[in-house]
């Protein structure tokens, strides 16, 4: 009797090992379901781009995920005005998971509210032209935005108030990069969820501080790029 437990409990372990290679055993934030389409909000933030089914409301549900890479399109400091509609021009905090490539390094930012006025006008990636095309200013730019957002992935964007993330999406789908497989979660700003990653703190003599140590950065050295 004891043998026939000790068997059944092996074919047991067995099973349970193959449906997990099968991919039929999955855990909660690893899971490589079915993703819904990506489909727009409604009102203002359809405007932005940002998604109706997966956003700061609901982006916990698919973190971690090996077929995805998670991208903050925010700069460490901004140099617009966004506290004036109620942000943060530092890069406060962030989800989980997501690793940041500031935005207007990719390529000249066009369209931001009047009360933030203007953001970083240095080197960029690319130039965005009056017709909405875009040209490489370097000879690795497109190699570059590839290795940033793989285009055999599923693309999760994000920013502070959805702005960033809904031009990096254009912009992608503009260059060729499958619509399908992006994701505009919109913004930090309005993140309430499990995942949050502090870099803002206050110390003890009431200084506000931030932490911009803890924070994954893609950088972007433009000097050791060649100039088309």
């Amino acid at each position: 009797m004891k043998k026939y437990i000790w068997w059944t409990g092996i074919a047991a372990i067995v099973l349970i090992v193959a449906a997990f290679l099968l991919g039929r055993f999955t855990f909660p934030n690893n899971s490589l379901a079915v993703l819904p389409e990506p489909e727009l909000s409604e009102g203002e933030r359809g405007e932005l781009g940002i998604d109706k089914n997966i956003n700061e409301a609901t982006i916990d549900q698919y973190l971690n995920r090996s077929d995805a890479v998670y991208r903050d399109l925010r700069m460490l400091k901004d140099p617009g005005n966004y506290e004036a509609i109620g942000g943060d021009s530092y890069l406060s905090g962030f989800v989980d998971g997501f690793e940041v490539v500031s935005f207007p390094y990719i390529v000249n930012v066009k369209g931001l509210p009047d009360a933030v006025g203007e953001t970083y006008t240095g080197k960029t990636l690319y130039r965005l032209h009056s017709d909405g095309s875009y040209t490489a200013n370097y000879e690795e730019s497109e190699e570059i935005l590839e290795a940033l957002f793989p285009k055999e992935k599923v693309i999760f964007l994000m920013c502070g108030g959805g702005g960033y993330s809904g031009m990096m999406k254009n912009m992608l789908v503009t260059l060729g990069w499958d619509e399908s497989k992006i994701y505009d979660v919109g913004g930090y700003w309005f993140y309430e969820g499990e995942n949050n990653v502090e870099v803002k703190r206050e110390k003890e003599d009431g200084a506000v501080v931030y932490d911009f140590y803890k924070v994954p950065v893609h950088e972007i050295k433009f000097g050791d790029l060649t100039e088309k």
